[in-house]
């Protein structure tokens, strides 16, 4: 699978910084059963051109197929078009590889994200019902829409052409981050097989997400919404909140499958210089548990609890009567779920702890009424313009007795040797702090809501840099 995004917009390697991708350099991302690859054919101030090649794994497909074997005939598992032709995989990478750039932030351009570029993408191949299709679909953005007809065989003529295209679309003024978001909800409704990822609500949030801005007024929504979400129990209610305008409840909407979890705050490309992956990740957590022991809190809730590793922690503390653990993702609730093995704790063990679906952004009167809050690297997967709300949420209406908050420490990203300048440790970062930023932030917190507050770094200290790190422990 083939996709390339070019534009004539001058100086065209201004593309380079809306992607966050040096053109300079290969860069690869790991994705379900491949990888996929950035890279450059061309790069010049008059026209600069970014390529997605996807390279599918067909062993790793066949052994983590979901379907009783020999589906539709007996050796269809083996030969099919998905490590060919551009379906949910395809959105995956995009969403891996470009979210910066699909979330519309340039720290080192701030101004790129809103300009206007002529635009021109061309994907290998496309699964359609016919070109007529293809244009259905693309044609009400503004796009000029032209395709190219793959017979099924050369040689046999009389056979006709395939159900195969390769799509060249162009606009000539569109934000990247749109393009990005047509593609990424588009792909999927043209593949034909079962997305290679379980839908559930989680991806009518990434919907509304993605397309709330201008599915409601694409002459297809009904089209598009069905086969994005497959399943009948999605399809209307998300169509009525996208007629009512409705977002998603939260910008943290990872892509179509779970991010990596950032264990070595770096994306994928990106080595960890003095720690080994999972030792950084444990010393934030095994910090802010060790902070909750010692504040004595017996009521504690863990925002953005992801699959729980902080709450097997807070379990252990003896005084801790109850904890509740929110999560945006569903699907990360589950695993939380499972990994805790929650089905098989004692029912002491068990009334201790209450997992729940939710945003930071939205007030939520279950948080209401805790000793302590912990926030561990999840600040920093919010929008700059939304922390307001976060705030609002957390410290004017729950208002717990203590709030942790850690998040990386920007002064410390010079120690990542492949970390470009201006690039985030992961993909789904919209922004990341200074320590002199952060301390800023906190002070201002506690002093509108009646905290005190402390900071400092949170593992390993460099000379000048601080530690990869930093956590405020605000208390009332």
């Amino acid at each position: 699978m083939l996709l390339t995004i070019s534009t004539t917009h001058q100086p065209a390697t201004d593309l380079g910084y809306l992607l966050h991708k040096n053109p300079a350099r290969l860069q690869s991302v790991d994705i379900a059963y491949g990888q996929a690859h950035v890279f450059y054919p061309e790069a010049t101030p008059e026209r600069c051109t970014a390529a997605l090649l996807l390279d599918i794994d067909p062993i790793a497909l066949v052994r983590n197929h979901r379907g009783p074997a020999g589906e539709g005939f007996a050796l269809e598992q083996y030969v099919n078009d998905r490590p060919y032709a551009a379906s949910s995989f395809l959105s995956t990478a995009l969403s891996k590889a470009f979210n910066t750039a699909m979330n519309g932030t340039c720290k080192d351009r701030p101004e790129l994200p809103e300009t206007l570029l002529p635009l021109e993408v061309t994907v290998a191949v496309m699964p359609a019902a016919g070109a007529e299709q293809l244009l259905r679909l693309f044609g009400p953005l503004g796009y000029e829409v032209e395709t190219q007809a793959h017979s099924l065989d050369p040689t046999v003529p009389e056979w006709g052409d395939s159900r195969y295209y390769t799509l060249h679309l162009r606009h000539p003024a569109l934000r990247l981050r749109d393009l990005l978001s047509h593609l990424y909800v588009l792909i999927p409704v043209l593949d034909r097989g079962d997305k290679h990822y379980w839908i559930g609500r989680s991806e009518a949030e990434k919907l509304l997400h993605r397309g709330g801005e201008w599915l409601p007024q694409h002459p297809e929504r009904e089209f598009i919404t069905r086969r994005y979400l497959r399943f009948a129990e999605f399809i209307n209610p998300t169509l009525e909140r996208l007629l009512a305008g409705e977002q998603a409840a939260t910008d943290d909407v990872a892509g179509e499958e779970p991010a990596p979890e950032e264990t070595n705050d770096s994306t994928t490309d990106h080595q960890q210089p003095t720690t080994s992956k999972q030792k950084l990740h444990d010393i934030r957590l095994d910090r802010v548990a060790e902070e909750i022991r010692r504040l004595g809190a017996k009521r504690v809730l863990d925002l953005g609890c992801g699959e729980g590793k902080l709450l097997r922690r807070l379990l252990k503390i003896p005084h801790v009567e109850h904890v509740l653990g929110m999560e945006v993702s569903h699907q990360e609730l589950q695993r939380a779920h499972e990994r805790l093995h929650v089905v098989e704790m004692p029912p002491r063990q068990r009334e201790r702890l209450t997992l729940v679906q939710g945003s930071l952004l939205y007030h939520d009167p279950r948080l209401a009424g805790y000793d302590a809050a912990a926030v561990v690297e999840v600040i920093e997967h919010l929008d700059e313009s939304r922390l307001a709300a976060f705030e609002q949420v957390v410290f004017a209406r729950a208002r717990p007795g203590a709030v942790l908050v850690t998040t990386p420490n920007a002064d410390y990203n010079q120690q990542y040797e492949t970390l470009s300048a201006g690039e985030f440790r992961h993909q789904d970062h919209r922004f990341e702090w200074t320590r002199a930023q952060f301390t800023e932030w906190a002070a201002g917190v506690a002093e509108r809501h009646g905290y005190r507050v402390r900071t400092g770094p949170l593992g390993p200290e460099v000379a000048d840099l601080g530690a990869p790190s930093q956590l405020a422990i605000f208390e009332r």
